[in-house]
């Protein structure tokens, strides 16, 4: 099976070509902006690298959030584009299953795993995992003084990853005895993307066009009088 991956919903972008149980070509970019203009030389040098056309691929797998409104069009955009155009099937993860599927097996906590995403506001984003590939509840976005509230009677060790992973640590200091950092990666990688995408679809398997996951409504607004000009 031939996947290839992308994801541009945080502070990062990155491209990988899964073929038959291993990433065989890849990208990757630290960038809080710029996504527009990386992205498809970045896949253009994946496929090539590969010696592959987008015609030969059986699926594209993009992350549709919580992330940036603006890095989730860019990404859902160019897969869609790229989906169409090949007449190859897409298929939509969730930024926060995408980065707890990057922690190493021998890193996961002895308990569950808090993954926390910077969202540029006073909120951050975040998601309980009870093990791998299994989410204990639906992300949130959340103001940090409320996460030890939101968190409940979770006993046990949590472990924290993600770039807003320093923020949920200090919200959660009188935690200090349970709560720890993971050594892992803080923003989605195409090549997690990549790896449960393969888990979760086989070939012939509908793929609903994805959709941007947001948990807040945009900042921009629209202005009074639907944009028209005052008498």
């Amino acid at each position: 099976m031939r996947i290839l991956a992308m994801d541009t919903s945080t502070s990062a972008c990155s491209v990988a070509l899964w073929c038959d149980g291993a990433i065989v070509s890849y990208r990757l970019s630290e960038m809080s902006r710029g996504q527009a203009e990386a992205l498809a030389p970045m896949i253009a040098a994946v496929l090539d690298e590969a010696g592959l056309n987008a015609s030969a691929l059986d699926l594209l797998a993009v992350t549709v959030g919580p992330g940036a409104f603006t890095g989730l069009r860019i990404g859902l955009a160019t897969a869609r584009a790229l989906a169409l155009a090949a007449d190859v099937p897409c298929l939509g993860l969730s930024t926060t299953e995408v980065i707890a599927q990057g922690v190493d097996e021998n890193a996961w906590p002895d308990g569950c795993l808090l993954v926390a995403l910077d969202s540029k506001r006073s909120d951050i984003y975040v998601q309980m995992f009870s093990k791998p590939g299994q989410a204990a509840g639906e992300p949130q976005a959340i103001e940090p003084e409320k996460l030890g509230q939101w968190l409940g009677d979770v006993s046990g060790h949590i472990g924290v990853v993600g770039d807003a992973g320093a923020v949920a640590l200090v919200a959660l200091s009188e935690k200090a005895n349970d709560v720890f950092a993971v050594d892992a990666s803080g923003v989605p990688d195409a090549r997690a993307v990549a790896a449960l995408a393969a888990q979760r679809w086989n070939v012939g398997d509908p793929t609903p066009s994805p959709t941007p996951l947001y948990l807040r409504p945009p900042d921009a607004k629209l202005p009074r009088d639907g944009g028209r000009l005052r008498p």
